[in-house]
């Protein structure tokens, strides 16, 4: 019994020996597969001559043959797997040899999770299933049909969305093989014998390959997943479109509150589009734009007769949007009785055109909006309080863009991308002393605003490849940074900054030093010093085209001038 076991620890060894140095046993039962000649004989003079290694091989293989039918009954308990984490790296090993799987995973440590499967078919089911990131592919195996082949494998992992890395490995050492491996969409191969480093470098490599593959492919779903239309990264944008995502799937009215220019519209439009009846129509009414006295037949409709001119019937926007959806914008300027229709309407799901008693049901989804606060209206009673809490089963508060002004970028770059294609102007990027401004700026208009200064400062920009400053509205422009840092040293470039931007603050104010002195948030006794040290006088507030052209002030005089700045 002991020399049994010990052949059989001798043979565990040499299985752990091969991988590492060697190579496998291939079919430990039957006849081993014989290396190339050219590998037999590599630095042994003839083909008839073995190197030692071969030599060694075929001695390993003889006892293998030997000892493995005493080996087999006992292999799992020989070879038990430990108890591995879920932070291991999971590898599918499509290779017949059990036994060289069992081994592979000993080499690999418990870094790896080895988890085999015989058939190439097999393989495929497992990639399908998305539970295979990192493949390693046997090329020798025999296949009986086209869809067993091994390079049927390669190409299955290549159509998937999440590519899995897959490494191939044969006894072939052609360089066709290897070629064709690589062209077929492995990402890398490797010859037999194996090299337990090479393989775990390779391996290495191609999991993080497949990691950056699979972080890349779920950047681009979270990316799909955003709503068309809606520009933001911002948290408050993050929280618009979750909402979005959840209340499109359900019939369920919607109130979209938020200042004027903020986009609720956008957020209609993306509800309607998310959910099942983006098919059917979208039609849009805002309460504003019409008279109080027209906003019923425009709603409701009419039939022929009901009034003087009515020379035939006419379908409202609630009939309009059958099936679909229907977006009543500035739902708080409806008068009181048309709050009661309209509340009527939501109750029962039905409507009466004007001049007829003939119920119409309706089928269309509510989603109202509203830059006015209907809670106060509700309170002071010119809102109907069952009419708001009918139209506002779920809220979405659009941010105003003051509270967003991350997303001030993002929006630009789209709007002067969208405004240079639709005036047929170059391309053109955004300066940092531009983007600085809008940062600064309040917005009342929100998004609307902003829409505007993009498409003005397009316009009316000059040959420049860049939108700056002076590109800008007055009253956007406020203390003009330099765009560009001045050449020559730290100390040099630190004082031709701070000049010009008190000569900025100087300028914005008309040369006021107690509002430049707020507007840079200094006291206005600093200001004097930096007005003495960086050589600022009241000349110099000009640009330097205007300072060169009056050349004929003395010294003397600006003297004078910086003493009464003293003086003042």
């Amino acid at each position: 019994m002991k020399k049994s076991w010990g052949v059989k620890a001798l043979a565990i060894d040499l299985l752990v020996l091969n991988v590492q140095t060697v190579g496998r046993a291939r079919r430990l039962g039957g006849t081993p597969v014989r290396a190339s000649p050219q590998n037999v004989t590599e630095n042994c003079g003839s083909e008839r001559t073995p190197c030692v290694w071969q030599a060694f091989r075929n001695h390993y293989l003889l006892i293998c043959r030997c000892v493995w039918p005493q080996l087999r009954p006992g292999a799992e308990r020989v070879f038990a797997l430990s108890d591995v984490s879920r932070a291991q790296k999971r590898i599918l090993l499509i290779d017949p040899d059990e036994a060289f799987g069992q081994v592979l995973q000993k080499v690999l440590g418990e870094t790896y999770l080895l988890q085999r499967v015989s058939t190439v078919s097999e393989g495929i089911a497992r990639i399908q299933d998305n539970e295979a990131p990192l493949v390693l592919l046997n090329l020798d195996l025999n296949s009986n049909s086209i869809s067993e082949a091994p390079f049927s494998l390669l190409r299955e992992a290549s159509e998937q969305i999440e590519l899995p890395a897959v490494i191939a490995y044969s006894w072939d050492m052609r360089r066709e093989t290897a070629v064709e491996a690589l062209q077929r969409g492995a990402v890398d191969f490797l010859s037999q014998p194996l090299d337990v480093h090479a393989l775990k470098f390779a391996l290495d490599g191609a999991y993080r390959r497949s990691t950056l593959a699979r972080d890349l492919a779920a950047a681009q779903k979270f990316l799909s997943s955003r709503v068309e239309g809606l520009l933001g990264n911002s948290k408050a944008m993050e929280q618009v479109n979750e909402v979005i995502g959840k209340v499109a799937p359900f019939h369920t009215s919607v109130l979209v509150t938020g200042e004027s220019g903020t986009g609720k519209s956008l957020v209609a439009r993306a509800i309607h589009r998310l959910s099942q009846r983006a098919s059917k129509p979208f039609v849009a009414f805002s309460a504003c734009a019409f008279p109080e006295s027209l906003i019923e037949d425009e709603l409701f409709g009419h039939e022929k007769g009901a009034f003087t001119g009515a020379i035939q019937s006419r379908r409202g926007r609630f009939e309009e949007a059958k099936g679909g959806t229907i977006f009543l914008d500035e739902i708080g300027d409806l008068a009181l009785p048309l709050q009661a229709k309209l509340l009527r309407v939501l109750q029962e799901r039905s409507l009466e055109r004007l001049g007829s008693n003939v119920a119409q049901q309706i089928d269309a989804r509510i989603i109202c909006a509203t830059s006015r606060n209907l809670e106060k209206m509700v309170q002071e009673g010119t809102f109907r309080e069952d009419l708001y809490f009918r139209i506002s089963v779920v809220r979405i508060h659009m941010p105003p863009l003051r509270a967003r002004s991350e997303d001030i970028p993002l929006l630009a770059e789209y709007f002067l991308r969208v405004f240079a294609k639709a005036h047929n102007k170059p391309g053109r990027s955004l300066t940092p002393g531009f983007l600085s401004s809008l940062a600064r700026h309040d917005w009342p208009g929100n998004v609307r605003e902003l829409q505007n200064v993009i498409e003005r400062s397009l316009v009316l920009a000059n040959g420049n490849m860049h939108l700056a400053v002076q590109d800008l509205p007055a009253e956007l422009k406020g203390l003009k940074i330099p765009e560009e840092i001045q050449a020559g040293t730290f100390h040099h470039a630190l004082r031709s900054f701070k000049r010009e931007l008190v000569r900025s603050a100087l300028r914005m104010h008309s040369g006021n030093k107690l509002k430049a002195a707020k507007e840079l948030g200094i006291s206005r006794c600093y200001l004097h010093r930096l007005l003495n040290q960086l050589s600022i006088t009241e000349y110099s507030l000009d640009d330097d085209e205007s300072t060169q052209q009056e050349p004929n002030r003395t010294e003397g005089d600006f003297r004078e001038y910086a003493l009464r700045a003293r003086a003042v």
